[in-house]
């Protein structure tokens, strides 16, 4: 009976946020090992392609941002313009105003690419104060959020 429980343990999943196991499903594509469910490796995330809901490229993803004392992802900074990168600007993007579409492998920014033209950016050698509570408030409110 051992041989079973341990045979049990070795076909599931590791346990979910709740503590449930899950069994696996062997039928199911190869998964990332550092994409599980709704947790996702910040490194899996950082290039990928952007673009918004009427499919226009938006750029891709630089770099992903957390808030050190909350431990919250804050901001994504986007990449956008230039021809190969280069004379690119940089944005700051709310987490929230994000949406991770799995099946293409891509983020949904809901703007429109001149809303986008428009905002307040950066470039790579000029970043702001992101811990600012005015830069904050300017990017939320820029993208229709509360911060």
């Amino acid at each position: 009976m051992a041989r079973d429980s341990e045979k049990m343990t070795m076909e599931t999943a590791p346990p979910d946020i709740d503590g449930d196991q899950i069994p696996r499903d062997d039928s199911a594509p190869e998964r990332d090992s550092r994409n599980y469910r709704g947790v996702t490796a910040v490194s899996t995330l950082a290039g990928g392609h952007v673009r918004n809901s009427a499919g226009e490229d938006l750029g891709s993803i630089e770099e992903i941002m957390i808030d050190a004392p909350t431990g919250r992802v804050a901001y994504a900074v986007l990449s956008f313009g230039g021809i190969l990168g280069l004379g690119s600007k940089l944005f700051a993007v709310p987490w929230e105003a994000l949406t991770l579409n799995r099946a293409d492998h891509e983020f949904i920014l809901n703007v429109d690419k001149n809303l986008l033209k428009n905002a307040p950016g950066f470039d790579k050698e000029n970043w702001p104060d992101m811990a600012d509570p005015a830069f904050t408030r300017l990017i939320h409110s820029y993208y229709g959020y509360r911060p």
